[in-house]
C-alpha cells in the first residue's frame, strides 16, 4: 500500500498530463509528484490552496504548542513550506506519515533544508494505522490530502467519523478530493457536518480542473473528546496513481 498527495484535470493519465506509468528508476508515486516543479500545473494550484488553508489554521491557533499530523504526507511540501515561513511555524510540532521511502526521505531533507528538521518528524509507514498518532492527539491541525480519492466510500465515511478522536476542540482538518463523476465532495462535506465539524472553506476551481480543497473546524465535544483507539485502522488505500486523488 502506497500513499500520495496529488490532483489532476480531466483527460490526463495522472497529474498535469504526465503518464504516471511511464518512466524508469523512481517509483511511479515519486513520478506522480513531478508536476510540483511546474507552477502552472493543477498539482501546484492544489498545493497553493492547501498551504493557504494551513496558513489560516495556524493564524488562529491557540497560544502555545500546535500539534499537527499529516496522513499520507507525500513529499510534505504543503506542511514544510508553510512552517518555514509562517509566524507560528516555530510553535508547531508536526508528524508526517508516508509509506514510500523516497518520498519520506524527500520530506526529511526538505524540512532540514528549511531549518525546521527538529520541529517535524517524518515517519515511514502505513498512515492508515492510528498507532502512529497516539502521542500527537489531540492534534490542532490534521492534514488529509490525497487520501479521500484513494479509499472506498465506506472507508471514507469511517475515517471522517474517526477524526473527532484526533482533534482538540477547535482543531482544523484540511482535506482534498477530486470532483470526477460521481462527485463525492457534497457527501464529504455533509459527513464532516454530521461528525461535529463546521466548514471554514471549500475551494473548487472551475473546469477544466477537477480538484477541490476543504477546510473544516471541529466544534468540540464540550471537554469530552471521543476515545482514541491506537489499534484502529482508518482505511485501506486502494489508489493506483492513475487518477487524481
Amino acid at each position: 500500500m502506497t500513499q500520495v498527495s496529488a490532483e489532476g484535470t480531466e483527460g490526463t493519465e495522472g497529474i498535469g498530463g504526465i503518464d504516471v506509468e511511464a518512466g524508469a528508476e523512481d517509483s511511479h508515486w515519486v513520478r506522480w509528484h513531478a508536476p510540483y516543479e511546474d507552477p502552472a500545473s493543477p498539482l501546484s494550484l492544489r498545493l497553493r490552496l492547501v498551504q493557504h488553508a494551513l496558513e489560516q489554521a495556524l493564524s488562529v491557533a491557540p497560544a502555545g504548542e500546535i500539534r499537527l499530523v499529516s496522513l499520507c504526507a507525500g513529499q510534505g511540501r504543503d506542511v514544510i513550506d508553510v512552517l518555514a515561513t509562517h509566524p507560528r511555524g516555530r510553535d508547531v510540532r508536526g508528524m508526517l506519515v508516508e509509506l514510500d521511502p523516497e518520498l519520506a526521505a524527500f520530506a526529511r531533507t526538505r524540512a532540514a533544508a528549511a531549518g525546521i528538521g527538529t520541529l517535524v518528524t517524518v515517519e515511514e509507514g502505513d498512515a492508515s494505522r492510528c498507532s502512529w498518532y497516539q502521542a500527537m492527539v489531540p492534534a490542532h491541525v490534521v492534514m488529509v490530502c490525497g487520501v479521500f480519492g484513494n479509499i472506498s466510500a465506506d472507508d471514507l465515511d469511517h475515517m471522517i467519523g474517526a477524526l473527532p478522536a484526533f482533534c482538540a476542540d477547535g482543531a482544523h482538518v484540511i482535506w482534498t478530493r477530486h470532483r470526477r463523476p460521481p462527485d463525492a465532495t457534497p457527501h464529504i462535506r455533509d459527513a464532516f457536518e454530521a461528525a461535529g465539524f463546521e466548514e471554514v472553506s471549500f475551494e473548487s476551481p472551475p473546469d477544466p480542473y477537477v480538484l477541490s480543497v476543504g477546510h473544516h473546524r471541529y466544534r468540540g465535544g464540550g471537554g469530552e473528546r471521543p476515545p482514541f483507539d491506537p489499534d484502529q485502522i482508518l482505511f485501506e488505500f486502494v489508489g493506483d496513481g492513475a487518477r487524481p486523488a
